[in-house]
This record gives C-alpha cells, structure tokens and sequence, in this order.
C-alpha cells in the first residue's frame, strides 16, 4: 500500500475515531483521572506538565489530521457540485471554475445572484398577491472571463 493511500485510510478511521461519543468519554476520563491525582501530587509542575505537554501534542497533530480530512471532503463535495451544474439544462456552466476566480471577481458575480435572489422575492411576492400565478426569474447571465 502506497503511503499515501496509508495515511488517507488512518486519517478517515481517526477523524472519525476521535468524533465520536466514546472518544469524548474517554478524553474526560483521562482529564478527570488527571485532575484526581493532583492531591497526590501536591499539583506539582510535573503534574501539570503531564496534561499540557499531552494536550499540546495531541491539539498539534489533530490540526493536521482535520485540514486533511476537511480538504478531501471540500474536493468531493465541489465535484459533487460541479456535476450538479454540469448536469442541469438551465445551470450557467460559467459557474464551475468560481474557486479560480479572484475575490473581486466572485464579489461581483456574487451581487449579480443576490439582485437575482431580490428579483425572486419580489416576483414570489407579487405572485401571493395576484392569486399566485408562476412566473421565473432567470439565471443572471455571469461572465467569468477577465
């Protein structure tokens, strides 16, 4: 097995391991056994010691662990997404490349969807008015190339 091919299966099984019930039950366990053996002792630097260096070390591992498992979920889910659009007949296909755009750009073609949402409102407004006869509001038309 590639390593890593080894690492996404460990990251899946701990990144699931460490969201579940039994694992938060295990963690106050270790916390409170920890917090009971400060009389013993005396709540020294040692003891202390103990529970920061262990946090510390588990915190800096898992802030990598989450980014991996986080980056193949928002790949996934932007496939999943990009074929949605790739798939609707009334879909603006301009829109599957909108993570290559540069902030401005998103910012402006996110104002055009906003004058869209303002424009779908009105309309569902007008139409509760009028008996509720259908009308649709256009996909404004985005254009993506600089």
């Amino acid at each position: 097995m590639k390593a890593a091919n080894l690492f996404n299966a460990v990251a899946k099984k701990a990144s699931y391991a460490a969201g579940t019930p039994w694992t938060f039950c295990i963690a106050l366990g270790i916390v409170a056994l920890w917090g009971a053996s400060g009389p013993v002792f005396g709540f020294n630097d040692t003891w202390q010691l103990v529970i920061n260096t262990g946090t510390t070390i588990i915190t800096f591992l898992m802030v990598f662990l989450i980014q991996h498992t986080q980056n193949a979920d928002t790949a996934a889910m932007q496939i999943k997404l990009d074929e949605l659009i790739r798939a609707t007949r009334e879909a603006n296909n301009e829109l599957l490349n909108l993570e290559e755009l540069d902030e401005k750009r998103l910012e402006q073609i996110r104002k055009q969807y906003e004058a869209l949402a303002r424009a779908a409102g009105r309309e569902q407004q007008a139409r509760a008015g009028s008996g509720g006869q259908q009308a649709t509001a256009a996909a404004p038309d985005v254009d993506t190339a600089e």
